[in-house]
């Protein structure tokens, strides 16, 4: 085997690990970036800990196939840039306010989120929505709200109690 198809090789199996690992994948056609405009990008993604690469299209290919994965062989043609996001929607926020702040330079494809295909509009949906951690924090604020109040009441009759045999104490003296 050649150096450069035990290199291509070993790519392949680096993106199939990251496409195991990773929470969210969303594939971006990015070209004509500045750049200035490219590392601006790159400190979003690291901030918000997603890994940004650009791989060959048929690197991206044999190693989705691999994976048993053939529903990307369209958007894989073209310039296209791969974030690999730890959580299921931060990659997807960067993306789309990327996209919005350079229009013709940056595009969402589509994405891959829980073993499924998402669209450019699906990843456009996700960007829009509250991490899991912030869902999960909502959802226990509700329900411990009625706990809370059921403990106020609770509380509030032996404090009326008190109040009473007060009132009755100072009546009596």
């Amino acid at each position: 085997m050649s150096a450069s198809q035990e290199l291509r090789k070993e790519v392949s199996q680096e993106i199939k690990a990251k496409f195991e690992q990773a929470k969210s994948i969303v594939f971006v056609k990015s070209c004509g970036l500045t750049v200035a405009e490219d590392t601006e990008l790159r400190r979003a993604f690291r901030k918000s800990n997603v890994e940004y690469k650009v791989y060959k299209n048929t690197l991206i290919r044999y190693a989705l196939h691999d994976l048993g994965i053939t529903e990307f062989d369209d958007d894989l043609n073209g310039p296209t840039s791969v974030a690999f996001g730890s959580d299921e929607t931060g990659a997807s926020k960067i993306i789309l306010d990327a996209s919005k702040k350079y229009e013709n330079k940056f595009e969402i494809k589509s994405g891959y989120v829980d073993g499924t295909k998402v669209d450019a509009a699906g990843v456009k949906a996700l960007a829009t929505m509250p991490s899991k951690e912030e869902l999960v924090a909502k959802m226990l604020g509700s329900l411990q709200s009625p706990i809370r109040k059921f403990a106020g009441v609770l509380s509030a009759i032996p404090r009326g109690l008190v109040i009473a045999l007060n009132q009755i104490a100072e009546k009596k003296a």
